[in-house]
């Protein structure tokens, strides 16, 4: 590790920062393994979940239109998507890669705390101290959008896509291709997406941003925030748009209340 205080040369730093990267690999690596020995467990127990009425969303969506009628419209009708795979090696790879995104997901806290020791020696003692913030911050805000992809973005959409019939002539008929596929898109770019507050409140110490700036331009942020959607929505329907648009929406919010405001005096001290 670097030695905080001393400087280091050029190909010391990139011997460390090597360093840093075979660590991180390393422990990818090994939660891979581990996740891959237990198939069952990742597969039925949390990726196919969703795909039955007897999921946790579901069921709290019934209980609410339950509890009041004039939320009758959230009741999920019983449903069961069945999943069908055309290709030969298809299962195998697709615990592979499961395996290994999963894996990677589990060591972002690793990697963000060994990225932290990498410049913690370059910060001065006021900017450990934020930047640490900052990384923890990160790493809750993660799990944060992780979460809401597994347990809000992506159920809903399923269940939507899964289930929607142009005509009672044509039968759903979901590979495990298209459903690991949207299972891994979605809930990633919802950890990724949920880094947002972190990046507005970097953003603002600088003095890129203020929360003047961000409530003046909030319905120029909103056409952004939809176009964003669009991208990170792998269907491209409306349904599933507007399902991943809210929590942008909400983190946007949430972005104005981080954001660091000059205090008067610090810009008085500034232009004197």
């Amino acid at each position: 590790m670097a030695v905080e205080g001393k400087e280091m040369s050029f190909w010391e730093h990139l011997d460390e920062f090597r360093t840093v990267l075979f660590r991180s690999a390393a422990v990818v690596v090994g939660l891979m393994v581990v996740v891959f020995c237990f198939k069952s467990f990742v597969f039925d127990t949390i990726i196919f979940s969703p795909r039955t009425s007897d999921f946790i969303i579901y069921k709290w969506l019934n209980q609410l239109a339950a509890w009041k009628p004039w939320l009758s419209a959230l009741e999920v009708d019983a449903f069961q998507i069945e999943l069908i795979n055309i290709e030969m090696s298809a299962q195998f790879f697709t615990h592979v890669s499961v395996s290994f995104w999963l894996g990677f997901v589990l060591a972002v806290p690793f990697i963000l705390y060994q990225l932290w020791i990498f410049v913690r020696p370059a910060l001065y003692p006021g900017e450990k101290k934020a930047v640490t913030a900052s990384f923890a911050f990160c790493s809750l805000l993660f799990i944060t959008g992780l979460m809401v992809g597994y347990f809000l973005v992506f159920p809903l959409t399923i269940k939507f896509l899964g289930t929607y019939q142009v005509s009672d002539w044509v039968e759903n008929q979901i590979s495990l291709k298209s459903y690991i596929s949207m299972f891994t898109w979605l809930i990633l770019m919802m950890g990724l997406v949920f880094e947002m507050p972190v990046l507005i409140h970097l953003l603002s110490r600088f003095g890129i941003v203020t929360k003047t700036f961000l409530r003046k331009y909030r319905r120029y942020a909103v056409v952004v925030l939809l176009f964003l959607a669009a991208i990170i929505t792998p269907s491209g329907d409306a349904f599933t748009m507007s399902i991943v648009a809210l929590p942008l929406y909400l983190l946007y919010e949430f972005s104005i209340l981080v954001c660091k405001e000059k205090r008067v005096e610090e810009e008085a001290v500034e232009t004197t």
